[in-house]
Parts: C-alpha cells; structure tokens; sequence
C-alpha cells in the first residue's frame, strides 16, 4: 500500500484518513488526496512514504453529504486498510475498462 493509493481511495470515497506519524504526530490525507501533517510548522526531514510503511493503525472518517456536522470514524489496521484500499482500486480498474 503506498500513499498515493491513499490518496485516490480518499478521493473516490470522499473520506480523510488519518495514521499516526514516527514522532507522535499525525498525517492526514483529507477528501481532497491532500496529504498533511496538521502540527508541524516547518519543513522537517519527514517521508510520508516510509511513515505509511510503518503504521499499524488507521482511523477512517467518512464525510457523507449528510452527515458533514457528525462525520462516522472507524478504526482500521494494517490488514484491514490495505483490503480496503484494494477493493477501491480494482473497483476503479473495472469502471475504466467498462466502455
């Protein structure tokens, strides 16, 4: 799983994800495929890339139209994030190859 494959699966289910970073912080890839880490204030040495690599734990939290003031947040692993990922891109395959 790499983080592009985060960010097309949070732009297609129109969701951020949330995983924890090495130094305590967090990144989040919002709905948009934008990938941030809300509290560093200044260019550091960090790889998102290789952080990804090392997380276990993952929160989805899913903006539904209707539910912008109370958005579901659901706690994933590894394992379960990776399948989740999965089913979206191949999901996305199949919708290309429909024409």
């Amino acid at each position: 799983m790499k983080l592009a494959d985060l960010r097309r699966m949070a732009i297609k289910s129109g969701a951020r994800i949330h995983f924890p970073l090495a130094d305590g912080m967090e990144c989040v890839v919002n709905e948009h495929g934008i990938a941030q880490v809300p509290g560093m204030r200044a260019a550091g040495d960090c790889n998102l890339e290789d952080e990804l690599g090392r997380a276990s734990q993952f929160t989805l939290e899913s903006l539904a139209p209707e539910q912008k003031n109370k958005p579901r947040t659901q706690i994933l692993t590894r394992e379960q994030m990776a399948a989740m990922v999965e089913a979206k891109t191949s999901a996305a395959v199949h919708d290309d190859h429909d024409e």
